[in-house]
């Protein structure tokens, strides 16, 4: 399998658009792509809360802070749509420290529809940038595990970067090309299978793409994710379930991929029942049904298309029991630094040179050969372990004189812009809080408190 290029769509909301798949296989002519109605997507961005669920009211006291007001989406309690956005929401504290993901409403269901409980093991086969595979990590819970392959060496920084930024150390990351000679059978509980595709749905904001993919161009798209989904197909256990969608309204991604998937892999159709607050269009091929086509226009949304499918038969995998790579880092180095572990899902802090990655407990049974990265967490020099700035998983609740927790932004922007403010008798590391939000560590030199970015 071929990697995929670097190429995103304005915004990078999480669209998998390829500008170059080099192969050829035959498939069924696609329809003609049509630009939807940029006016139909006023409505206002959709985001996603990304903490705890006894943390969304302070979250969303964090974006009321900035100006920003919201309503609820009504097809998930974590995701959101801007009322108000008088600064750009990229660009408030919340998205600064990983509290919401901005993404298009329609690239948040696959996640949702795939529906894995806590717990659950699960692969999200064509990661970057993020969006997919940190929602799962939330709905997977501590207890669960994502691991997120992205093969681009550019996406896949991107992905980490996103993974980082929302604390979400229940992820994993590998950049591999092909994961079938790694995994044995039935390695998976859950995957989703969010391939490289024509982005036909996107093209308000990827106009580029009904050209680059026009006619006979999208050939090897389809040979692509007829290859992806027999590798996940391999991958899935017994039971287990498949998400697999698109951004485009090409038959040949869509339907016809369903199509071969029933008729050739061990996989049987789980239908689908429609969100709410979304239109879909009927399938586009009379002997395919269960599955979801997202009206762009009539849902103010990307279009998407997903079907979603269970496994049949198969082997059931063990954990390949290769262990924790790196050097152990004892708890007591953490806690000397002002940290607190029971923040962590279960797992261990592994050393890696200088650099300091927590390993999920799930992790240890990847096989071997198989080269993949945890959560960064900080360094660990000369015996001294020093958290990042926004290792906020390390951050212990809020006490009295363990750091700042402010009320007001007026403080904490200020440190942000490189201002410097009194230390008083606070530690070398202390957290810094919004009304008992943690945002990450703050930095004491000698009587001034500085916040430092790394």
């Amino acid at each position: 399998m071929p990697p995929r290029p670097a190429q995103r769509r304005p915004d990078a909301r999480d669209t998998h658009v390829l500008s170059d798949v080099p192969g050829s296989a035959a498939a069924a002519a696609p329809e003609s792509p049509a630009s939807p109605d940029a006016a139909a997507r006023a409505g206002g961005r959709s985001f996603r809360l990304v903490c705890a669920p006894g943390d969304r009211e302070r979250v969303e006291d964090l974006l009321a802070a900035t100006g920003h007001t919201f309503a609820p989406e009504p097809f998930s309690p974590w995701c959101r749509k801007v009322v108000a956005e008088p600064v750009p929401l990229g660009s408030s504290l919340a998205a600064r420290f990983g509290y919401i993901h901005i993404q298009d409403r329609s690239s948040m269901l696959p996640p949702l529809l795939l529906d894995p409980p806590p717990g659950a093991r699960v692969l999200d086969m064509c990661a970057a940038p993020g969006g997919k595979t940190g929602f799962l990590a939330q709905l997977v819970g501590k207890e669960g595990f994502v691991l997120g392959n992205e093969p681009s060496p550019d996406r896949l920084a991107t992905l980490r970067q996103t993974l980082f930024r929302e604390s979400l150390a229940n992820a994993a990351t590998c950049a591999t090309t092909d994961l079938e000679p790694y995994f044995p059978e039935g390695f998976f509980s859950h995957i989703l299978l969010d391939p490289p595709c024509s982005g036909w749905g996107t093209l308000d904001k990827n106009p580029q793409a009904a050209k680059i993919w026009a006619g006979d161009k999208v050939a090897p798209l389809v040979a692509l994710q007829r290859k992806l989904l027999a590798t996940a197909a391999r991958l899935l256990a017994p039971g287990g379930r498949l998400l697999y969608s698109t951004c485009t309204t090409n038959v040949a991604e869509n339907e016809d991929q369903t199509r071969f998937a029933l008729d050739e892999l061990p996989l049987a159709p789980v239908p689908l029942d429609p969100p709410a607050g979304f239109v879909f269009e009927a399938p586009a091929r009379a002997d395919v049904s269960g599955v979801l086509r997202v009206d762009s226009q009539a849902s103010a949304a990307q279009g998407f298309y997903m079907a979603l499918f269970v496994k049949t038969a198969g082997a059931v995998s063990s954990d390949a029991g290769r262990g924790f790579p790196g050097v152990p880092l004892e708890e007591k180095n953490l806690v000397a630094a002002g940290c607190d572990p029971a923040g962590l899902p279960p797992g261990e802090a592994r050393v890696f040179g200088d650099k300091v990655f927590f390993i999920h407990a799930a992790a240890a049974g990847l096989p071997e050969g198989l080269r993949y990265q945890g959560h960064a967490l900080g360094t660990f020099r000369a015996g001294v372990f020093r958290p990042h700035a926004r290792a906020r998983a390390l951050l212990a609740p809020w006490r009295e004189g363990a750091g700042l927790n402010e009320d007001a932004l007026s403080r904490i922007e200020a440190l942000l812009a490189g201002q410097s403010l009194p230390a008083a008798a606070l530690p070398a590391r202390p957290g810094l809080f919004f009304r008992g939000l943690p945002l990450g560590f703050a930095s004491r030199k000698g009587a001034r408190l500085l916040w430092s970015d790394r």
